[in-house]
């Protein structure tokens, strides 16, 4: 299909393009990688006056993986998450989560900022950054940067804690301990995205101890989520197959209301985000493959 007609605009800097968000209210939307918006807009299903592609500006692509925090640009492409080597040496979370979105062509064009702010609740970034405990760092025109946690970001379906006329414009994350880290999901095999997915980062030394526990699941409910409950459950144990078993059986504690459609009923969700969350878990703990 076609969408209806819109106007387009490629500011060149942040500045420029939160005046223009401004200027044209509700009408004016964000264009990062357009791998959601595109097909929202060609299907009718939502439309705009005008597209702001944020693609051009240097700031929102820039990927500094040499400090602590690690700092993302909203418009860092999922492309070159994945082929950073500064990346999978600092957090090599975030390199395996970038590999498994969509395809190829997907990555090259998708981007980290616009598929948090879109908040699929089967999206893949989301798992990372509430397990990672990133920050998201929002700006508004007239105001400084606001920073947001990950576990305080996603609100509901596809509904996130940016106020309108805002723009989120970095993502930090904390470069992870000793340990290990992990993601699993069931793809759903048309679009890739995760029918239950879930992220780990575990910091342990050698004597296998949890010193902190770091879990975010996806595709389950209305909106991703970190499970609390595994990572208390986790935190100052050994490391073992029966802690890890007793841990991953509560992945899904609290959920009441799982996502259910023609691709997994709810009941199956709660089970798969059980399993890999237990392979998730064993992963990072060291206790199976890569």
């Amino acid at each position: 299909m076609i969408p209806a007609p819109f106007d387009y605009a490629a500011p060149r800097t942040i500045d420029q393009a939160l005046a223009a968000l401004a200027e044209g209210g509700e009408g004016t939307k964000p264009l990062a990688g357009g791998q959601s918006l595109i097909p929202v807009l060609k299907l009718r299903l939502g439309s705009a006056e005008r597209l702001l592609d944020l693609g051009r500006i240097p700031e929102l692509r820039a990927i500094r993986a040499d400090g602590d925090p690690l700092v993302f640009g909203a418009a860092a492409t999922h492309a070159a998450i994945e082929d950073s080597a500064a990346v999978r040496a600092a957090c090599p979370l975030f390199s395996e989560v970038a590999g498994r979105i969509g395809d190829r062509q997907i990555r090259n064009r998708g981007t980290l900022g616009g598929s948090l702010a879109h908040a699929d609740p089967a999206a893949d970034w989301p798992a990372a950054v509430l397990a990672l405990e990133a920050v998201l760092v929002a700006r508004g025109p007239g105001k400084v940067a606001r920073s947001i946690a990950a576990r305080e970001f996603f609100r509901g379906l596809m509904s996130t804690a940016l106020a309108p006329g805002e723009l989120l414009v970095e993502v930090r994350v904390r470069r992870p301990g000793a340990g290990g880290t992990a993601y699993q999901k069931v793809r759903q095999s048309a679009s890739g995205f995760a029918i239950a997915g879930v992220a780990v980062v575990l910091e342990y030394g050698a004597d296998r101890v949890c010193k902190r526990a770091g879990v975010g699941v996806t595709g389950v409910a209305d909106r991703p989520y970190a499970a609390l409950a595994v990572e208390k459950a986790l935190t100052g144990r050994r490391l073992d197959e029966a802690t890890l078993a007793a841990a991953a059986a509560l992945v899904v504690e609290g959920v009441k209301d799982p996502l259910s459609d023609l691709h997994a009923s709810g009941e199956y969700r709660l089970h798969l985000a059980r399993v890999h969350g237990e392979r998730a878990l064993r992963r990072a703990a060291g206790l199976a493959p890569a």
